[in-house]
Order: C-alpha cells, then sequence, then structure tokens
C-alpha cells in the first residue's frame, strides 16, 4: 500500500571501539544474552524489519492462532531436513513460522532472529533493510499462509480466527425491496481523520444510512425506476479475532504531499459490538471483545518505527513494575504535588540553577538561558506577566541573591547556599529508607489489594527489548507522532485452559521440545565458555635476564619476542597466584622475585610501581588485559641499578641543528638528531649538554612540522625549570643555534623569524634571451619572499644586466609549457599561490600591478584560425575600451565586433553585453580569456534566438534503430550536442530530423509570423516549400526537444516570456492550422497488435473547454480511430523515464455525499497534459495485451539502471573518501517505493 514508505532511523548506532587494553573480540563469537527479569523473548531488528517483529509478536501472543500451528506436524508440512531435496513439497514458511516461536517460547535468549523465516519469504538483504507498512504485511503474510496450508488440516486457520463478514443493503423507498452485497474481511480499516475514536468511526460505519434522493436517485431493479432508497452496512459475521487497522496517513492534494494524522484517536479496552452488527439477539458475550494488542507508529509519513504493547494472555511472562507500596503512594501523591508547586515557584528555580553553580557569580543573561535549558520556557514566557523582568526580580530579593555593583552578575547568598546543602544531605538521609519500600517481586505485588487480575499484564515488545507497562500506558498512544496504528481485539468468551497458563511448552510438538532442550544446552556451554574468556587477561612478562639498561631504558638483549612470556589468567585470581604462577614457569628463578608494572616508550621500557598485596585480586590492583610486568629482584639489571617511577621517564627529543645550505633538496637545510634525556633532567644541564657556548635553545612542543611562530627561545630564567615542568615531550623538537645563526631569532619577541621548513627553492628560466636553450636557475626563498626580490636574484644568478628589471616580470610556466599570466612584483610567493619547486619564467614586458588585469584574447573561437593573444588593461577600464585596445592589437577595424567570454568548452560563450561597465565589475579575473566576435551586440529589446528545423519523421520499420527512435518522432541527441554559434547551417546527416538551422535576430515587438518569415530565410529552410506562417508550428525547445508550443501568430514575442537563452524549433505541416488557447495538440500512435511497436504518430487536436477528462479524451481518441469507446486503451508516455501511464476512465453510482463536485483534470497531477505529448493507443478488437511499453523503452530503463548504479558506486567512494569534505555529501535521496511480497510455492 505504501511501499517503502517508512525508513527506519539507525542514526542511534555506534562503533564498539574497545577501551584501552581490552581485548577485541568479535560479537558473532559471543552468545546471544540470556533473557531479562521479564521471561520474554524479543526479535532481532535485521535493519528495517521493526514492521515484521511487532506483527510476529502479536502472533506469538494469539494463542489460539500459535497452537493451531503447532498442531500442524511434519507428516502434513514435510521438515526442513528435506528441503533441498528437488521433488520434495515443504511448506517452509509455517515451519519456520512453528521454529520462531517455539525459539521465542522456550530459547533462554534475549532476542530471536529472524533470518530463517525471510529467507523462507524470499526476501534478499535489501528486502530486509528496507521499512514496510505493517497493515499490507498483515494481508500479504495470511495470504502467504492461506497458500502455504492448502491441503492440510490448517487450510482455514485463517479463515476460521480472522473471517468477518460484512453486509451492504440498500432498501428502495417505494417497494422496501432490499439488495444487498456481501464482502468478506480479514480484518476492518476504519478512518482517523474527523473522527474522535473507534466506537464514532464504526458508527459512521455501521449503524449511519447514506439517502438517494433529489437529483441523486437510485434505479430499482423491482421498480425498474429511479426511486429513492437508503444505504447502509452492518457486520453480519464476527470472527473470533478482530483486526482494525487505522488509517493514519493520508494525502494533502492541495499541498501534494503525504502526512500524518496525529490528532487524538482514543479506543477502548473493551467494546461491545452489538450496535453495529446485523443480528442483535444473542447474549451479550457475543459481542463482547477485549483489546490484547496495540501496534504502534512512532515518527512522521517518510520515516519512523513500529513497536508494539501486548497483553499477556496465557501469563508467560514475568510483570514486575516498580511502584511503592499502597500506604506510601499517597504520601509521593502528595509530595510530587508539592515539588509541582515549588517548581512552578521561580524563587525556588533560581535558587536551583546559582546552587548547582561552581562559580560564585553568573551574568544575568547566563541564568536565564540556564532558566531555559531547565524548564523549555523562557523567564518572559512563564512568568514576566506575574513577576515582572528578571533583572527586577532578583532586586526584589536582595536577602537571597547577591547582585554585582553594576547589576550584570549575581549569586546567591552564603548562608542560602549552606541552607540547600543541608537539605540536599538531610533527602540523601532518606533514601535508603525510600529504596526499601520498592517492590521487584511480582508475587508480591499481585497479592497487593487492586493489583491487576490474571492474564491483564501488558509489556512492550519493542525489537530486542521487552520491558512491562501499565494499562494506562495505552492512553498515551491515543495521539501524537507515536501513536496506535493497528489494533487486536479477542472475544471475551474465549477462554485458556488452566494447563496453559504460565506454561510455555504448552502444545508445542515434542520435536521441537527436543530441538529447543539441545539449543538451550549448546547456550549454556557457549557462556560457560565464554564467561572464562571474558575474565581471562594476557599478560606480558619481560624477564631481567634478557633485558640491559642503557640510554636511560630497558632494552631487550635480544629481541622482542625472545624476550617476553606470555601468561594468560583469570582477573578474578590474587596477585599471589599470580606470583605462583610465575615461579612455576621460572623453575631456575633464584632469590628475591619483585614484580613491577611496566610501560614501554619511544626511549625504551620504562618501571613503574611494585605490585604488592599478595591477598588482592588482579582486577582489584587494576591489572588490563595486555598490561606489562617486568620480573626482576627489585635493584638492578645486569649489574646498573635501574630508576623507577614516572619521575624518571625517559623522553625521546628531536634535536635539530641548521647545516650548510643545500639548493637542490627541498626541506634539508639542518640535520636532525633523537637524543634521550629524564624528564627531570634540568634545562641547564641540556643547554650544557646540546648547546655550544654562546649558543641558544629553541622549543616547538606541536612537532617538527609546525610554522615558525610556534617556536620560542628558552631564556636563562627558564635553566631551573625540568623537561616535564616547560611541556617537552616525546616527539617535542629543540633547535639548537650557534651565535652566527642567530640572526635568524628576534631576540626581542623570542620567536624564530623564519622557519627551516619553509626555506625552499623557485625555479626561474631565462625567456628574455634568444639563445635557443634558456638557462635556469633555482632561487631559495620563503613563502614570505616578495616576488621583486625573486626577480632580482633570478637576474644576478643568469648574469643579466640591471637594468632588465624595469623591463621583466615573472610568468608561472605550466605543466605544458604554456606560459601563463605574470604575478604583480608586490606580491608574497603565498599571494601568488605558487608552490615551492614551481617553475618561472623571466618574460620581457612589465608585470601589472595589483590594479591591474592581464588577459588573453583571440579573434574567434577557432585556435587554429586565430592565435592566443596577451594585453595588460586597467580593471577599471570599461568593456568598449577594453575592446578597443584589443581590436587595436590584433589590427581589425570597425565598430562591429563585440566581446564575449571563453566557455568551458572552449568556444565563445556569454557576451559582455553592458559595454559600459568595467572589467570590475563583470568579474572579468586576472588570466580570463575573451574572445573578440563578429557582429554588434543585438540593441536592448532584440533578440538573437538559434532556429532549429523539424523535419517530418520518417517511417522505420520494426526493430530497425530502435535505441534512436521515440515512437515515431526521432529526436538526434548528436545534433543538440553542436553548439549553436559553431553549428553548421546545412543538417549534419541527410537522415536526421531535428537539425540546426542558425540564428536570426529579431525585435521583441516582433510578432510571432514575423519570426516564422525571417526563419525562412536561413539557408537551411529555403528548400522548404511554404506558402504561409500558418503552415508552421513554432515550439521553444525544452530539455533537447520540444516544449510549448507557440500559439497565435498575431501574438508579439515579447508577450511569450521567451527569455534570454531560448530556442526556438519551427516545424512544417501539410495544412494551415490556427490552435485556439482551449485546443490540446496531442501526437497519437497506434499499437502494432502483436508486437512491442507503433505506426505513425498522427496529430490530433482536443477541444478541452467543455472538459479535460479521461473519459473526454478517449471519446476523441476512440472517433478519431472510429472505433468503440469500451474497445481502446490509452496511455501517456514519459520519454525522460520510458514509462507509460494508463489513462482510465470508470464510473459507478456514489452517493451524494461522497460525490466529487469536479472531476479531477489530465492537466493536474499525476498526467500533466501538455501539447505535444504522446499518447499510445491499443484497439482491444485486435490486441488485448495491455502492455504499452516497446523495446526502446527496456533499452533505456536497462541504461538509466547502469548510469543510478555507477553513480551510486562514485558516491560510496567518495563518502569513504576521507579527505572528501563531509559537509559536501550529497543528500541522501528517499528511496524509491517498492511493493511488498512473500514468495510461496504451489501446493494444490
Amino acid at each position: 500500500m505504501f511501499g517503502d514508505l517508512f525508513e527506519e532511523d539507525f542514526s542511534f548506532i555506534s562503533n564498539n571501539h574497545c577501551g584501552k587494553g581490552k581485548k577485541s573480540k568479535p560479537r558473532e563469537s559471543e552468545p546471544p544474552a540470556p533473557r531479562d527479569f521479564t521471561n520474554l523473548s524479543g526479535i532481532k531488528n535485521q535493519g528495517g524489519t521493526c514492521y515484521l517483529n511487532s506483527l510476529l509478536q502479536t502472533l506469538l501472543f494469539t494463542p489460539e492462532f500459535r497452537e493451531a500451528l503447532f498442531s500442524l506436524g511434519p507428516e502434513e508440512l514435510g521438515t526442513l531436513d528435506d528441503s533441498r531435496k528437488p521433488d520434495a513439497k515443504v511448506r517452509i514458511i509455517p515451519l519456520q513460522l512453528q521454529r520462531l516461536f517455539a525459539q521465542l517460547l522456550l530459547l533462554d535468549q534475549q532476542a530471536a532472529s529472524t533470518t530463517d523465516l525471510t529467507e523462507s519469504f524470499g526476501w534478499s538483504s535489501h528486502e530486509e533493510m528496507r521499512q514496510h507498512d505493517v497493515q499490507e504485511l498483515n494481508r500479504i503474510l495470511f495470504s502467504a499462509l492461506e497458500t502455504s496450508l492448502v491441503g492440510t488440516s490448517g487450510h482455514d486457520l485463517i479463515n476460521r480466527l480472522y473471517h468477518g463478514i460484512v453486509v451492504n443493503q440498500i432498501v428502495c423507498k417505494e417497494c422496501k425491496n432490499i439488495s444487498e452485497r456481501q464482502e468478506d474481511f480479514l480484518d476492518l480499516t476504519v478512518a482517523v481523520k474527523g473522527v474522535a475514536g473507534l466506537e464514532e468511526a464504526l458508527w459512521n460505519m455501521y449503524v449511519e444510512e447514506e439517502y438517494f434522493e433529489n437529483d441523486n436517485l437510485y434505479r430499482c431493479g423491482a421498480c425498474d425506476k429511479l426511486v429513492e432508497a437508503s444505504k447502509s452496512a452492518k457486520l453480519r459475521k464476527l470472527p473470533p479475532f478482530l483486526t482494525v487497522s487505522l488509517l493514519r496517513f493520508n494525502f494533502d492534494f492541495e499541498k501534494c504531499e503525504r502526512y500524518k494524522e496525529t490528532s487524538c484517536y482514543t479506543f477502548p479496552i473493551q467494546i461491545n459490538l452489538r450496535p453495529f452488527c446485523e443480528q442483535t439477539e444473542m447474549d451479550d458475550s457475543e459481542y463482547m471483545y477485549e483489546l490484547f494488542s496495540v501496534i504502534i507508529h512512532k515518527g512522521g509519513c517518510y520515516g519512523g518505527h513500529y513497536h508494539v504493547y501486548i497483553r499477556d494472555v496465557d501469563e508467560l511472562g514475568n510483570w514486575q513494575l516498580q511502584e511503592e507500596e499502597g500506604g506510601l503512594l499517597k504520601e509521593k501523591v502528595l509530595r510530587d504535588t508539592e515539588n509541582a508547586k515549588e517548581t512552578e515557584n521561580p524563587l525556588a528555580v533560581l535558587k536551583g540553577i546559582l546552587s548547582e553553580e561552581e562559580a560564585k557569580q553568573i551574568a544575568v543573561d547566563q541564568l536565564g538561558q540556564k532558566l531555559l535549558e531547565k524548564k523549555g520556557v523562557s523567564w518572559n514566557k512563564k512568568y514576566r506577566k506575574q513577576y515582572g523582568a528578571l533583572r527586577k526580580y532578583l532586586q526584589n530579593h536582595p536577602q537571597i541573591f547577591q547582585l554585582s555593583p553594576d547589576g550584570n552578575k549575581v549569586g546567591l547568598k552564603e548562608t542560602h547556599k549552606l541552607l540547600i546543602k543541608l537539605d540536599s544531605h538531610g533527602q540523601n538521609l532518606q533514601s535508603p529508607s525510600q529504596k526499601n519500600d520498592v517492590q521487584w517481586n511480582c508475587e508480591k505485588n499481585s497479592s497487593r489489594p487492586g493489583a491487576a487480575s490474571a492474564g491483564c499484564h501488558w509489556f512492550d515488545l519493542n525489537d530486542s527489548k521487552v520491558q512491562p507497562i501499565k494499562e494506562k500506558d495505552i492512553e498515551k498512544q491515543f495521539q501524537g507522532k507515536e501513536s496506535a496504528y493497528m489494533l487486536f481485539y479477542r472475544k471475551a468468551q474465549l477462554k485458556r485452559p488452566p494447563e496453559a497458563r504460565g506454561n510455555p511448552r504448552y502444545q508445542i510438538p515434542e520435536h521441537l521440545l527436543n530441538e529447543m532442550n539441545a539449543a538451550n544446552t549448546e547456550l549454556q556451554k557457549k557462556r560457560a565458555e565464554c564467561d572464562s574468556a571474558n575474565n581471562g587477561i594476557d599478560l606480558h612478562l619481560h624477564l631481567s635476564c634478557c633485558y640491559k639498561f642503557h640510554n636511560g631504558a630497558l632494552h631487550p638483549a635480544l629481541s622482542w619476542k625472545e624476550s617476553v612470556v606470555d601468561l594468560t589468567i583469570d582477573r578474578r585470581k590474587t596477585l599471589g597466584d599470580l606470583r605462583q604462577a610465575v615461579f612455576q614457569m621460572l623453575e631456575s628463578w633464584e632469590g628475591d622475585m619483585v614484580l613491577s608494572m611496566a610501560k614501554p616508550l619511544p626511549a625504551g621500557l620504562h618501571l613503574y610501581q611494585v605490585l604488592d598485596g599478595d591477598e588482592l585480586t588482579l582486577d582489584g590492583i587494576g591489572l588490563a588485559d595486555g598490561a606489562d610486568i617486568f620480573v626482576w629482584n627489585g635493584k638492578e639489571v645486569g649489574g646498573t641499578k635501574v630508576l623507577t617511577g614516572p619521575e624518571h621517564e625517559p623522553v625521546v627529543l628531536n634535536v635539530l641543528r641548521l647545516a650548510e645550505h643545500n639548493e637542490g633538496s627541498k626541506g634539508q637545510h639542518f640535520s636532525e638528531a633523537q637524543l634521550v634525556f629524564s624528564c627531570s633532567t634540568s634545562l641547564g644541564q641540556l643547554h650544557s649538554d646540546l648547546a655550544p657556548a654562546g649558543g641558544i635553545i629553541l622549543r616547538n612542543g606541536s612537532g617538527a612540522d609546525t610554522e615558525a611562530k610556534n617556536w620560542e627561545v628558552f631564556h636563562e630564567e627558564d635553566m631551573k625549570e625540568t623537561v616535564r615542568s616547560v611541556g617537552l615531550k616525546d616527539g617535542c623538537s629543540v633547535l639548537i643555534l650557534d651565535s652566527h645563526d642567530q640572526s635568524f631569532v628576534n631576540v626581542a619577541s623570542g620567536n624564530l623569524t623564519a622557519f627551516t621548513y619553509d626555506i625552499s627553492w623557485l625555479q626561474v628560466k631565462n625567456f628574455c634571451g634568444v639563445e635557443e636553450e634558456e638557462k635556469h636557475v633555482k632561487i631559495t626563498a620563503t613563502i614570505e619572499t616578495v616576488m621583486s626580490d625573486i626577480k632580482m636574484k633570478a637576474i644576478r644568478e643568469l648574469q643579466l644586466e640591471e637594468e632588465l628589471a624595469n623591463e621583466s616580470c615573472l610568468r608561472p610556466v605550466s605543466g605544458s609549457g604554456k606560459l601563463l599570466s605574470p604575478v604583480p612584483e608586490d606580491y608574497t610567493v603565498k599571494e601568488a599561490e605558487l608552490k615551492m619547486g614551481s617553475l618561472l619564467g623571466l618574460c620581457r614586458g612589465k608585470a601589472p600591478t595589483s590594479t591591474q588585469l592581464f588577459l588573453y584574447f583571440m579573434v574567434g573561437s577557432d585556435q587554429n584560425c586565430s592565435p592566443e593573444m596577451e594585453i595588460v588593461v586597467e580593471e577599471t577600464a570599461s568593456v568598449r575600451e577594453c575592446l578597443s585596445l584589443m581590436l587595436e592589437k590584433s589590427g581589425l577595424s570597425g565598430d562591429s565586433w563585440h566581446l564575449r567570454r571563453l566557455d568551458w568548452c572552449y568556444e565563445a560563450g556569454e557576451a559582455l553585453s553592458q559595454e559600459n561597465a568595467t572589467l570590475k565589475e563583470l568579474n572579468v579575473c586576472r588570466g580570463d580569456t575573451l574572445v573578440i566576435t563578429e557582429g554588434k551586440l543585438p540593441e536592448k529589446g532584440f533578440l538573437k534566438i538559434p532556429i532549429w528545423w523539424l523535419k517530418p519523421s520518417s517511417h522505420k520499420k520494426h526493430g530497425e534503430h530502435a535505441q534512436d527512435q521515440v515512437n515515431g518522432i526521432t529526436w538526434k541527441m548528436e545534433a543538440l550536442q553542436v553548439s549553436a554559434a559553431a553549428a553548421p547551417a546545412e543538417p549534419i546527416h541527410p537522415g536526421l530530423d531535428l537539425c540546426y538551422a542558425g540564428r536570426i535576430e529579431i525585435a521583441g515587438e516582433a510578432s510571432l509570423e514575423d519570426l516564422k518569415m525571417q526563419a525562412l530565410t536561413l539557408p537551411c529552410c529555403q528548400e522548404q516549400v511554404v506558402p504561409l506562417p500558418s503552415f508552421l508550428r513554432a515550439w521553444t525547445m525544452d530539455s533537447k526537444r520540444p516544449g510549448k508550443l507557440l500559439r497565435d501568430n498575431k501574438r508579439r514575442l515579447s508577450d511569450y516570456r521567451l527569455g534570454a537563452r531560448v530556442e526556438i524549433c519551427i516545424e512544417p505541416l501539410q495544412e494551415e492550422e490556427n490552435l485556439g488557447p482551449q485546443e490540446l495538440l496531442l501526437r497519437v500512435q497506434m499499437g502494432i497488435p502483436g508486437e512491442r511497436d507503433y505506426s505513425d504518430s498522427r496529430d490530433l487536436v482536443w477541444d478541452i473547454s467543455k472538459e479535460c477528462t479521461a473519459w473526454a479524451l478517449r471519446q476523441r481518441v476512440a472517433s478519431h480511430y472510429c472505433l468503440p469507446v469500451d474497445k481502446i486503451e490509452i496511455a501517456k508516455y514519459f520519454p525522460e523515464r520510458f514509462e507509460w501511464l494508463p489513462i482510465s476512465s470508470w464510473t459507478q453510482q456514489i452517493s451524494k455525499r461522497k460525490r466529487r463536485k469536479k472531476q479531477e483534470s489530465l492537466q493536474s497531477a499525476p498526467y500533466h497534459l501538455k501539447d505535444g505529448d504522446i499518447i499510445g493507443v491499443k484497439n482491444l478488437l485486435l490486441d488485448d495485451t495491455k502492455d504499452f511499453s516497446t523495446v526502446r523503452d527496456d533499452m533505456g530503463k536497462e541504461k538509466q539502471r547502469q548510469l543510478a548504479l555507477e553513480k551510486r558506486k562514485s558516491r560510496q567512494e567518495r563518502v569513504q573518501d576521507p579527505f572528501f569534505p563531509e559537509e559536501k555529501l550529497p543528500m541522501k535521496p528517499r528511496k524509491p517505493e517498492v511493493a511488498l511480497s512473500i514468495n510461496v510455492g504451489v501446493f494444490r
């Protein structure tokens, strides 16, 4: 019904990252969690199957359905083991449903899986991820079960439990003749919009009568004439289980969008259906129904989630709800009332907010914001009317609030802070006694006065989660975004046998009992193994005999692998157990054994605290999985004393020194060494060890690749600090500068002026000489070096004359060797956007200033005919002045020229029509290319319109060039891809139906007739013999095909509002045509019987002044082909989707109350009929197939599908790219609606 209307939101699911020191174990290896205190099992969500889970739980808690399904044995259904045999008829769906129900009842797991069941449905992983409508699933699943159970004793299972009958009656007022029609139902669909509740909806459907009178009479079969009559409906047969589907989702025809009806809709726990039944003489118990399941939808019409409230009829679950005893319940109500009053008092609210603040005072505006966050409503909305402005209210209570002198900050006085603290402690002292009064035992709850009666306990089953609820919680689902969607009632007279109560094994077949027992045994075994594995930790024992101490840390004498012994032990054991296990592993150990925590650092292995307290557990002393433990005597390693603890941690520092300048390699102007120091080493000691006399040390705490501004000098007063106290850590860099290198340092600020990593080089090539091989040199520079300095260095390195500096410029050289726009000399390397190592050309000519533009230009867009030239102009120059300079430089004269931009196809594009505007105002940038185009710009009010010529279509045989033909009318895409400016005057190919004719220039005040006459003067059109303009039809071009039809030859072009980029298509006609405003031009084509093809299209003019309905169009098409109206079928073609939409019309006798005032027009949704639309026609006398599609449609859809797959693949690659900015990702498209289906075998 709604397809995959509901898309589930899983934004709350996150990756389960392992914590520090935890082993990552695959979730598949862990057994499922056991059932919680409710003793009921949920169902896992496969991605979008919450709708399926809710319905399956409802069927499970329908004991009569469950037991009827279990009564079908293997002799009728077959077995799952035989399902792979080719000749075996195994009814897989009921078998998998039996197995799932047995798991939900007996298997000790928190949630069961529906994977096997959905596989029996024939669903793929895509179907399991797609959300569907639960009402639709209910009907389809019942149909699949009926088909699966054909030929078994359960063939009538669905009808026996859910089948009911509605009778519709029409009573003649004259002869009292009753005409009736029966309708079967498995569920009742009732309206929600405009109805207060279920009883009112049933009253409207089965009590109120509709009357045929006045102009809306009924033809009585007995009277054989139109008479007054009444129409009504009644329930003739009631099923044992009544399913009610609520129409929550509607369509707004004005906004053309779906919406969810969230208004209040009540439904009773018990309902008497006597008023709605045809027979009312039976006992009341025959009509009484009790609610036992409510499927709830949370969300909107385009996304949401399903869960279900279910009454535990057989008391299979353990209903434990946290409640207080009756005596304390009244106290709690009174206390809550007092708290509510206190909450409404702004004094208490403000005191509570200020008491939670750590600062003594906060801003008054901040207090107002915190009030909004806590209460969800601002001060002005809730309190201002009664108490005045917030600041004034604070000033009126000086005994409580203390304001700052300027009145902008506020805090609580000390006495009130103390009172609030004492009050909170007093409440905490009372809380244990209150907690002791809370009852969690279901037996105690049930023995309470006023406890719920047997079988009345309700549970909320939300996929894997199951929790108890109260019956009154159902009222919360009457309205809102989370509201009831399906209701399930059972007859009150249906009683359960005593042996079924609390017995989940009741009526389950023996083979399923054995299977579940074996599965539970296996689960217990796996849980025991998993418990042992989860509590086992792996420890890495480092043996002192395999280590030596040097360079401030411990290092293995051999390899790490040979120096470490792995030991697995239960974390619940004690340190004494660990010590004993180590002694057993190391039988040759002599003397004392000390176990110390160790940690691998970049400098090596370092030791920390000694493990003491043999009676403590390993978990208690903080030993985590993967911990490193050093086994030694506690004094020395290899004869060397080892300093332990965090105060002696070794730190690895990168020590940098400036090296000799090396032009050939970027970023290698320093030497680097890694040295180890204790974190307690003083900077004075570090200075004496590293820096020579007069040298200085600079630090960069962020690492090596940082900007110069992060480097700071260690001053004399810092020398008493330690390595740790100044923030030097592993990987930090220090720079050692000798006295002659200190020119890089600004002594006043203590900062480095140029960081060595930024010192790189640029290549400069000499283009000023006449030699065949130009010389090039490398110039050292930083990103802040000015271009004029680079030019002067290059002139000196190239040994050129100094005078050349005033007559030359630097131009970047592209990868293809092209000289790009010169760089202004006052730019830095960074402002010029040059990469280090780039190649620059030293060329003759002055560089443009920052207010000048360097432009390329050419005459015409053909680069082979016109070379590209260069020019420097002021950015404040007008377009006319720029054109004049370019014409002068290119040697052209005259005033019949204009400028255009070069588009991305390297062709003349947009014209610079505002000749008096400056280049800066038109966003002409440095390095742009302009095209000098012949011809004046059209004057204001004139249009330059490209003209296309549509020749009569030539008929093609079926299957010939199917990919080029659109049902009799051919558009050649190759022709449309040719630029209008560069298109040849003649057709590109003689067989083309649509070809470019040329451009015309015409005034906007000219008429459509003038345009047609001027189009006939184009060379391509002069071959055609056209007596009058009325023998031509004019279309605008839309999406590379004829779009809007232009009517009325005398109408001015400006009245059509064509726009500056319009293109016109001219179609020659065989006869004169003058279409009126109420005449629609359609192209109709008759289907060829027995073939998926159509004959040539014909023009059909249809007068829609009276009506534009499907019935009227069928009559017009039938008269055009001289066929009976009921012997044709018609459909509109959508070429962009390669789809046909049948245009059906049907009539029925409806009451005056439900009659539409106006029939839907074909010009509105979904047909949007317009001029030029293609209408396919099927002659049912010769061809009874109603498939309008052609071979070309299949090919087009397949091509669209391939393109969509490629686009989706490309989008996935972009999403997985870590460098693709997240904010530029496309919005998630709404999924297409797909019909729900279940595949069932044939068992007849």
